[in-house]
């Protein structure tokens, strides 16, 4: 007969092709079940916090529900710190874990709901007679939410015969918000007044707008008003018309397109909720910019709105865009009047900076030059966000992943590759770590390998530093000794492996990199770039953090 463990794989796979984690005592009859009888692939990670990152990665660039597993105990405090970064980037995710018995705790044993709970996340605990409908309850909220769950299987109870599987009910969806109501609609038209009566329009989307499906609805709106556009940085290609859009705003978008966004007279927003970074502090609009903002949040999330309307990002955009055509105004015939292809540029660099290692500018924009153009980009953590998010553009929200800003962790670069391989298995990986996040998370660069083979490549930003710190508490004075790396061989680290590793003292050595993108996938390996750059360039997004802090 089934057991408790195989009603929740048996269910949870009629929802998800894909699970990741690591086996322990407290999930060995659930991953049993999943691998006799379910068509789920398991992929195995080397650390618990890896599982969970892996599943989260699979989200972002699938856009399906995610699963995870560990056991109960220490594998699941090992997740907690991936888990939490789940529930700050709403992540819909299911962790299937062991748990203390029915009985009471053992000496081993924590309090996983209270954990859970306290980095945001709702446990639903498996009983021998409802394991089916409370899985499903799980993926449910989970999905209604976009939030990650925990779904918790006792140890007395995994291996207990449960009887046949139910047909368990589908999770019942929300419908997408639209926006009702007299004042939602009043302001609807007031947005439209206003973008077609502004002379220099300007649209900036965030992940939001990607994930309700805004991309058509906000380029007709873009047409329409003859509006600039820009997105987040969780939200870059989200506009269909890439010749009129800015790229990324706050701290990572280029001086010169900033300059253009702080000309709009009237800003719209859709499914960003205008971060410290997004909005470079306060100063990513003029004082005098009329600033709406339309997302799913129950009101205004920055200062600076003037006007809300709670919806859903594409039929929000669709209403405006009904109303702008029903004024029949002319479209602004601002972007024509730029060149948006210079104020996009970002600065290359020299070759070698000050100190005698590379710019990592230089770097990175070879590089760019040499990355295959059907690209996913994986970002860990660190001072070096800025250099891919700068020059590696991508052509849509879930070719760009940040596993770990939201929760401003680093070491979670390594497993994502594995979650985004699996979603796109047509693309080359690319993940840009540093020297910090990347010996952090040492235990899935095999994983990385393993998963990613020859469609994978690792760019490792070796400055022999935590750049962040040394770049804003050594210039306070504070002793940067703890801020400090010995100079390790990532190159050596990723041979050991199975991988390609070159250690990168010059641009030229970059060049293995076109070769290998020549390659046929299936006859080259995993390819590892240690970068020996300099740690005295700062980031434009890390001098804007600086110029707030000091």
């Amino acid at each position: 007969m089934p057991t408790v463990s195989a009603h929740v794989a048996l269910t949870l796979a009629r929802h998800i092709d894909h699970v990741f984690g690591v086996m322990g005592n407290g999930n060995a009859y659930f991953l049993d079940a999943l691998e006799r009888s379910t068509d789920v692939h398991f992929t195995a990670v080397r650390h618990e916090a890896g599982g969970v990152v892996a599943a989260d990665a699979f989200h972002r660039a699938s856009g399906r529900l995610a699963a995870a597993t560990a056991t109960y105990g220490a594998g699941f405090t090992n997740t907690l710190t991936a888990l939490a970064e789940a529930v700050q980037a709403h992540v819909p995710l299911v962790l299937v874990v062991g748990d203390e018995p029915t009985s009471g705790p053992r000496p081993w044993d924590v309090d996983q709901i209270a954990l859970a709970s306290a980095v945001g996340a709702r446990t639903y605990t498996v009983g021998r007679a409802d394991a089916a409908a409370t899985t499903v309850i799980a993926i449910e909220h989970a999905l209604t939410y976009r939030l990650p769950t925990v779904l918790a299987i006792p140890y007395d109870v995994a291996a207990r015969d449960a009887g046949p599987v139910p047909e368990a009910p589908q999770p019942r969806l929300p419908d997408p918000l639209a926006p009702t109501g007299g004042f939602a609609q009043a302001t609807v038209r007031e947005i439209a007044e206003a973008l077609a009566g502004a002379r220099r329009p300007f649209l900036l989307a965030g992940r939001g707008a990607w994930i309700s499906g805004a991309g058509d609805a906000l380029g007709a709106l873009a047409d329409a008003t003859g509006a600039l556009t820009a997105s987040t940085a969780l939200g870059r290609g989200v506009f269909p018309r890439a010749e009129f859009d800015l790229g990324v705003t706050g701290g990572f978008g280029a001086e010169g397109a900033m300059g253009l966004v702080r000309q709009a007279d009237v800003a719209v927003v859709f499914g960003a909720s205008l971060n410290q970074f997004t909005m470079r502090f306060g100063d990513l609009f003029a004082p005098g910019t009329r600033v709406f903002q339309v997302d799913v949040a129950p009101t205004a999330t920055h200062p600076h709105v003037a006007g809300y309307v709670r919806g859903d990002a594409r039929l929000v955009a669709e209403a405006i865009a009904h109303e702008v055509r029903a004024i029949a105004a002319e479209p602004s015939d601002w972007r024509e009047s730029v060149d948006i292809a210079e104020a996009r540029r970002h600065e290359s660099g020299d070759a070698v900076a000050s100190d005698g290692r590379l710019d990592p500018r230089a770097v990175a924009s070879r590089i760019a030059e040499l990355l295959p153009a059907e690209r996913v980009v994986v970002s860990d953590g660190g001072h070096f966000i800025g250099w891919a998010n700068m020059y590696w553009p991508v052509a849509s929200p879930d070719r760009m992943m940040m596993v770990g800003t939201a929760f401003q962790s680093i070491g979670l670069g390594w497993p994502s590759v594995p979650g985004a391989a699996l979603a796109k298995p047509g693309s080359t990986i690319v993940l840009t770590t540093g020297d910090g996040g990347g010996l952090m998370a040492l235990a899935d660069l095999e994983t990385a390998v393993r998963v990613a083979g020859g469609r994978g490549v690792a760019v490792v930003w070796n400055d022999r530093a935590y750049g962040a710190e040394v770049h804003l508490y050594g210039l306070k004075g504070l002793a940067e000794e703890p801020m400090l790396i010995p100079e390790v061989d990532f190159a050596a680290l990723a041979a050991g492996v199975g991988a390609e590793g070159v250690v990168v003292r010059t641009l030229d050595d970059l060049d293995r990199l076109g070769t290998w993108a020549a390659e046929p996938a299936a006859s080259r390996r995993f390819l590892l770039l240690d970068c020996r750059i300099s740690a005295a360039v700062v980031a434009p997004y890390q001098q804007e953090i600086i110029r707030v802090n000091s």
